[in-house]
């Protein structure tokens, strides 16, 4: 049980510290990062604060949803945006392409790691993910058409915020799946394990190249 709580903890911190990173690199970032970057802008608020703020407000989406949250989905919600406050606080911006390409792959990488670690420790989808299952579970949407339809708009939200859309937005978007395979790979992390929850394996499959 301590191994686990470690594990999902851990990750959910790694994964905060490299979206940080990806913020960190200037040259674009995922979709919900989107979101949280031009809300700040608009707010005066850490990225990070308004992150783990997206998180609940997303949580009270799964009410009509029938979606039930577990452990993972409420230490999602205030380490996850923490971790990435409490990073960019002590990480400069990257100067120069190449530092900021360099701490773009890094960030990336460190994203799909997290993801493994935690995914691994089977205990609930984020908020986000959990949003995504409840379209398909409620309205029968597929998973790709759920996740393409909340990211898009979530997307297009917080780039009409002033929220940073760019090459490092395309380069998530394309090796976040590859990435996260690998590491689940590496570190043994199965889409089929135990007991996890519908909407677990669900997220795993949806990180997932077809």
């Amino acid at each position: 049980m301590l191994i686990r709580i470690m594990r999902l903890l851990g990750g959910q911190f790694l994964y905060g510290a490299g979206l940080a990173m990806t913020v960190s690199a200037g040259l674009g970032i995922d979709p919900w990062t989107v979101l949280a970057e031009g809300l700040s802008l608009r707010t005066g608020w850490g990225i990070g604060w308004v992150t783990n703020l997206l998180g609940f407000v997303v949580l009270f989406l799964w009410v009509p949803l029938r979606q039930k949250p577990g452990l993972g989905t409420i230490t999602n919600i205030l380490v996850v945006g923490t971790a990435l406050q409490l990073t960019l606080d002590v990480l400069p911006p990257a100067r120069g392409l190449v530092a900021q390409l360099a701490l773009l792959l890094g960030g990336i990488t460190l994203v799909a790691l997290a993801s493994a670690i935690y995914l691994g420790a089977n205990w609930g989808a984020g908020p986000r993910d959990g949003l995504m299952t409840g379209l398909n579970a409620r309205l029968g949407w597929p998973i790709w058409r759920a996740r393409v339809t909340v990211e898009v708009t979530v997307l297009a939200a917080g780039w009409l915020l002033g929220g940073t859309v760019g090459l490092g937005t395309v380069m998530f978007a394309l090796l976040i799946g590859p990435l996260t395979q690998v590491a689940m790979r590496i570190l043994r992390v199965s889409t089929r394990q135990g007991p996890a929850s519908r909407a677990t394996r669900t997220t795993r499959a949806s990180m997932l190249p077809e």
